[in-house]
């Protein structure tokens, strides 16, 4: 019995920060922008966990600022994707959505090919919200 608990100790020591890797928060911004009216757009400063998803991030945000508000629906075949951002809803009528963009650390603006539930966010990125026509 005493060999694998050895064993078990010797695996953990040699995956120095994988139990602490879980718990580290990387910083990021959300930035909301809506093209389609001028309004000035807003930043707000948060975090995930390392490797967390982006629909994470923003509840996060969402419960710890009160200018921040966001719904989404659950796809089944395409996972949860964005309804409204601060009261402001997307419509089929008006063809209009909210899209999800990224502007990396080195500078660079990316579209995502996947949505805020399968985003994972690294250090420093800025996620940006924009509402938009089709």
């Amino acid at each position: 019995m005493m060999i694998p608990v050895v064993l078990s100790a010797a695996l953990l020591l040699l995956l120095p920060g994988t139990l602490t890797q879980s718990f580290r928060q990387v910083p990021i911004d959300v930035v909301v922008e809506n093209s389609l009216h001028d309004i000035k757009p807003l930043t707000f400063s948060t975090h995930v966990a390392y490797r967390g998803i982006l629909l994470g991030a923003l509840k996060g945000l969402m419960d710890t600022n009160a200018n921040f508000k966001f719904t989404y629906s659950d796809d089944p075949n395409y996972g949860p994707y964005l309804e409204s951002v601060n009261g402001v809803a997307g419509n089929d009528k008006d063809h209009t959505y909210w899209q999800l963009l990224v502007k990396t650390a080195d500078g660079k603006v990316i579209r995502p090919d996947v949505g805020i539930g399968c985003y994972l966010p690294k250090a420093n990125e800025q996620i940006i919200l924009t509402f938009s026509k089709w």
